[in-house]
């Protein structure tokens, strides 16, 4: 008895020599590049592989119970695929649906950890395929989900906790390299920090959309009586810039780190109260404790089921910080460093574009731009016949769902592929046309003005990659609003 205390006592130092590892001070002491590949415990990202591939679950039978599967991607005639992947069509008959059953079944051997790379692989392009079929369907916790189910591949968190450590017992470890865990914290503060950028405009610092949107929730408990009032907007505007900006260094100083958490739960569970948006804030908060010291889950399921869950000794080798890189190491550093600066500069480039992003929507995706704009359209299309001069409306409903209807006019490139889709209507039937799109919007509550010139045959000019002139810019000041907001979209990208 005496020698099993003495041993447990030796492992518990070991593992707090091991768990003192995955700080920032650590990560970067001495500007080493070799900390990045020190052990720390993986039981923080087993943790965070059980609850996305559980929260990956409740999403899929939330589309099958709901029969949105049909509504948004069997009912359509038409589709608004991403480029270059205008190729990509839904899957005939009940292929969608067993699409969905699939991804469910990834989930849930993400969840117990089987076959874990290949289903986080056939996971991650299943997704991304039903993501690419929809643009009208952009949702920034999609997108999250497409880039964080991408670096979860290369993420060992299936070395313990797993069917796959006990099937294949060379791969067993209570330990990851370092990189792993700071890539995925990486990834979870991405939308924090951005989002919080992304908040630095002028109409979000005069407390719009907001106020608008308060108006609506004034049965919000306790508080919500107080949503009559602008400077409660305007509190609560300042309020998310800041936490937004600040969390992330919260989580990461041990002191501030209880209480940043804190506040980041209650923020997501007013967000999931305030608006529809599905599973982002669950999630958010899910992976929000991957900040935390790496062994907390680990010391959580110990203290529930009595120290079940140690970590072996054998585990806990010394990592040398003396050495050079390997090569294999200096390869893994170098995608590191470029999957890094590809997710900063991308939520950036809207600034070098110009004019008003949530007007052009030029730059404004993969930028988590996330509630930040609420926007309504209303318009026409014109075919004019180039051989005859005769002019035609067209009847969006012959083309569009409800759904894309709503979201095309508020949107520049996707009005641009909707006469594409018309001109190449018309010459199927023998017609060469020109086509016009005469469109109105109202930004944040403005007056409606002029979104597209109407002059521009948009079935001619190229897909609008760049800035394009045809695309008329914000003139109207916030000041000039309308009487009441007209079929405000919820701005739930």
């Amino acid at each position: 008895m005496e020698d099993k205390n003495t041993n447990h006592q030796k492992l518990t130092s070991t593992q707090n020599v091991l768990l003192s590892k995955g700080t920032i001070q650590d990560l970067f002491k001495n500007k080493n590049w070799k900390n990045l590949f020190s052990p720390v415990d993986i039981s923080s990202l087993v943790f965070f592989r059980i609850l996305f591939g559980l929260l990956m679950f409740y999403e899929v039978t939330r589309y099958l119970s709901r029969d949105w599967i049909a509504k948004y991607w069997i009912e359509p005639k038409y589709h608004f695929t991403y480029w270059p992947f205008d190729f990509l069509k839904p899957l005939p008959g009940d292929g969608m649906y067993l699409l969905f059953y699939f991804l469910g079944f990834l989930a849930v051997c993400i969840v117990i950890g089987l076959f874990y790379r290949l289903s986080m692989l056939l996971f991650w392009l299943c997704f991304s395929y039903i993501f690419l079929l929809e643009q009208t369907r952009y949702m920034n916790h999609f997108y999250l989900v497409v880039i964080i189910s991408f670096v979860m591949i290369f993420i060992p968190a299936h070395t313990s906790a797993s069917v796959d450590s006990k099937i294949f017992k060379n791969i067993r470890s209570e330990t990851a390299p370092a990189w792993a865990l700071w890539l995925t914290r990486f990834m979870v503060g991405l939308p924090y920090f951005f989002g919080g950028v992304a908040k630095i405009n002028a109409d979000w610092l005069q407390g719009q959309p907001l106020k608008i949107w308060l108006s609506w929730k004034t049965d919000f408990p306790l508080i919500g009586s107080l949503f009559h009032h602008d400077w409660m907007a305007i509190i609560m505007a300042y309020s998310g810039l800041l936490l937004d900006l600040l969390i992330v260094p919260a989580l990461l100083y041990k002191k501030t780190r209880k209480w940043g958490f804190l506040l980041i739960v209650m923020f997501h569970l007013m967000n999931s109260r305030l608006f529809s948006i599905g599973i982002f804030p669950w999630f958010m908060i899910a992976a929000t404790s991957l900040y935390f010291n790496p062994d907390w889950f680990r010391k959580l399921v110990n203290a529930v089921s009595g120290n079940s869950w140690l970590l072996s000794t054998e585990m806990l080798k010394n990592h040398e910080t003396n050495i050079g890189l390997s090569g294999k190491q200096k390869v893994t550093v170098s995608l590191l460093m470029i999957w890094v600066g590809i997710q900063t500069i991308l939520p950036l480039r809207h600034f070098f574009i110009p004019g008003v992003v949530h007007w052009t929507e030029e730059g404004h995706r993969y930028s988590w731009h996330m509630k930040l704009r609420t926007k309504s359209s209303r318009g026409e299309y014109m075919v004019k016949d180039k051989k005859t001069g005769l002019t035609q409306l067209v009847n969006q409903s012959d083309y569009l769902s409800k759904r894309q209807m709503n979201k095309i006019g508020d949107r520049p490139y996707l009005v641009w592929q909707f006469c594409q889709i018309i001109k190449k209507d018309y010459q199927k039937r023998g017609y060469n046309v020109a086509v016009y799109a005469n469109i109105q919007s109202s930004l944040n509550g403005r007056k409606y003005q002029q979104l597209i010139d109407s002059n521009v045959d948009l079935a001619s000019v190229p897909r609008p990659f760049f800035p394009v002139s045809w695309i008329v810019p914000l003139s109207t000041p916030l000041s000039e609003q309308l009487n009441r907001e007209e079929d405000a979209d919820d701005g739930g990208e």
